[in-house]
């Protein structure tokens, strides 16, 4: 095996709390343990494409760990191995995978490690497989979805947000008599939905994974009124369906290499609420609070280990693979277990069963 002497790393897909604190484990780790020099690759693959590497220290990384955001930038745009281009006035998306080996050759980059969610291991994978690129991956969403982990860094920092933000919706939906609902992010996983409806005592939680009937979901409400509960919160994921529909998309990007933008189910819901209860409504969409501000103390340990992990990892020669949380440890898993087998929320799970047995509504 080649001996390591440089390692970059890359920060991609959507921002959250957290990164930074991987990005200063890497590279304190990789230069005050093993002797490597450390290159920063700017807005994820679109630095390895656009040639846009430098050389990061322990000072560039000096201050960082409490900040959110990614001191690299980030993208959720540039596939490589679908870039998007305009040639003769139309768009095409062509392979540059090449260009990023040209990039990764000139820079003598011996190994990546790719923080981010299933996107960007995919991404990581396919080089890993096709070209032999000596990867290390660190899972990052606030979704909470990616597989072969138990938890993702950056989940309970945007949990934190939404359980604050039910707890405010609490007081004036009960000094208003109203129903609340409140939309969290989450895609196409109710991870954040379940567990921050749980924390701030939602009354209704409609997540991806169980699909809803709105008459159910009326009728948890009225029986709340008869009970003299006379407010009721809800808390919806923006991957929530009823049962036989499908998502609500708030706008179709002209982009295959972009996943579709979900939004509007808040909305939809609460206008039925209303319609159904004739109680008054008001819709709370959180949106990208949830990926901003600095991260809880949680995700920066969870954060700073997987980043220390990573480097381990590549001491010992074990790539195609990304670290991940098992219980209490850090172990690693294959690229291809966490992007091919994305983590959601099991219907029958403990969690759900502890929820419905607490008179919470999943609409069903």
């Amino acid at each position: 095996m080649k001996r390591v002497k440089r390692i970059g790393v890359l920060t991609a897909g959507g921002d959250c709390p957290g990164l930074n604190a991987v990005i200063r484990a890497v590279v304190k780790t990789a230069i005050n343990e093993y002797g490597y020099e450390v290159l920063g690759i700017r807005d994820g693959f679109a630095g390895l494409i656009k040639k846009n590497v430098f050389p990061l220290t322990e000072r560039d990384v000096s201050g960082i760990l409490p900040r959110g955001g990614t001191i690299l930038g980030t993208s959720n745009r540039d596939n490589p191995f679908k870039y998007k281009v305009e040639k003769d006035g139309k768009t095409e998306f062509v392979d540059v995978s090449e260009q990023v080996i040209k990039t990764i050759e000139y820079n003598e980059i011996d190994v990546i490690v790719s923080i981010g969610g299933d996107g960007t291991q995919s991404i990581a994978l396919e080089f890993y497989e096709r070209y032999g690129v000596p990867m290390v991956g660190v899972p990052k969403t606030i979704d909470n979805d990616l597989g072969g982990t138990d938890v993702t860094f950056g989940f309970d920092s945007a949990l934190q947000v939404a359980t604050f933000s039910i707890d405010k919706l609490h007081s004036t939906a009960e000094s208003h008599h109203r129903v609340m609902v409140i939309e969290v992010m989450g895609r196409d996983a109710g991870w954040i939905a379940l567990h921050a409806g749980v924390a701030g005592g939602g009354d209704v939680i409609l997540i991806p994974e169980i699909p809803y009937d709105i008459d159910k979901v009326a009728e948890t409400i009225e029986r709340r009124v008869k009970k003299g509960k006379r407010f009721s919160l809800v808390v919806v994921s923006e991957g929530a369906k009823p049962k036989g529909g499908d998502v609500v998309v708030k706008k179709i990007v002209d982009d295959p290499t972009m996943p579709i933008r979900l939004g509007g189910i808040g909305n939809k819901v609460g206008d039925e609420i209303e319609e159904k209860t004739g109680m008054e409504t008001r819709v709370t969409v959180l949106g990208h609070l949830q990926r901003g501000g600095s991260p809880s103390p949680f995700d920066r340990l969870l954060a700073t280990r997987f980043g220390y992990h990573a480097v381990k990892l590549i001491h010992e020669g074990k790539f195609g693979q990304m670290v991940a949380s098992k219980g209490n440890d850090i172990v690693n898993v294959s690229l291809a277990e966490a992007a091919r087998n994305p983590r959601r929320v099991d219907p029958n799970s403990d969690i759900v069963k502890m929820a419905m047995a607490l008179g919470t509504g999943f609409g069903i």
